[in-house]
């Protein structure tokens, strides 16, 4: 039975967290520093990015193009897609999402067993103490909500020694950006077959401001960290450097998809004559 992680107790020394900010860093830019830092570091670390452009669409290492993405829409408006190196779902990220990632060592939150469900169980107590007081919190699934509404999407890597858990929260979003995603096939139960717009909630209308957020997120994160603020460039300089798997898929390569669905399309239609 797993055991999920507490806070370090009075007087115990608290591992090291490094802290590392952003602002507006692209989304591609910031999945390789983290497959970076997973990778090629043996610290725990805390990226927080408030915002990005542009808007992009980002999968999970597994998904599908063609059952997640609109993609003649989204070639007519060129809107990137990034296929990143964790699990997790389909979501179009803009200046509207702040980014949340803890990069941990295994043994770095006492009593917490590195396996998806643990891992997203910690985290979910964690955000319960950050949104204390400011709406109706519930780790639901996968999902972060306030009630039955998702405002947080989260993903996850799991290596021998080492995990990172990244979450996109929706301070606010574009509705017209949703018609660029479909909705998945294997969604979760509390979604209840919900269109974009009836399943998701904005972080704006609880919380004061973003900033308050991640004040609140470094503060929470203290209970189980000594929390370092690190400069980036320092990161950078210091850091063994790595070819990311996390790529932008081509236009080349959604147009090939398009190509090869109505090719089965064709190829269906004539079998069914």
């Amino acid at each position: 039975m797993s055991v999920t992680g507490s806070a370090v107790g009075r007087g115990a020394a608290r591992p090291l967290m490094r802290l590392v900010t952003m602002s507006g860093a692209p989304i591609l830019q910031q999945l390789h520093l983290e497959e970076r830092l997973l990778r090629r570091t043996e610290d725990n670390w805390c990226v927080i990015n408030d915002g990005t452009m542009p808007p992009t669409i980002v999968m999970g290492v597994s998904g599908r193009v063609s059952e997640l993405v609109e993609i003649e829409p989204v070639l007519r408006d060129r809107v990137p897609v990034v296929r990143r190196f964790s699990g997790g779902g389909t979501v179009i990220v803009d200046q509207g999402t702040v980014f949340v990632t803890f990069i941990c060592n295994r043994s770095a939150v006492e009593g917490l067993q590195p396996f998806p469900r643990d891992i997203m169980s910690w985290s979910g107590q964690l955000y319960g103490k950050v949104f204390d007081r400011f709406g109706e919190f519930h780790l639901r699934e996968n999902d972060y909500a306030f009630n039955h509404r998702k405002f947080g999407g989260n993903a996850q890597s799991i290596t021998k020694n080492r995990w990172i858990h990244h979450t996109s929260f929706l301070w606010d979003y574009d509705v017209k950006n949703m018609d660029y995603l479909k909705i998945p096939k294997r969604a979760p139960e509390y979604r209840l077959a919900r269109n974009h717009t009836d399943f998701l909630c904005r972080m704006k209308e609880y919380l004061p401001s973003r900033s308050v957020f991640t004040d609140r997120v470094i503060t929470a994160l203290g209970e189980h960290f000594s929390v370092q603020p690190t400069d980036l460039e320092t990161v950078l300089s210091t850091v063994e450097e790595f070819l990311p798997s996390t790529k932008l898929l081509s236009e080349q390569d959604l147009e090939e998809i398009v190509s090869s669905k109505e090719s089965s399309l064709r190829v269906q239609k004539a079998e069914e004559a």
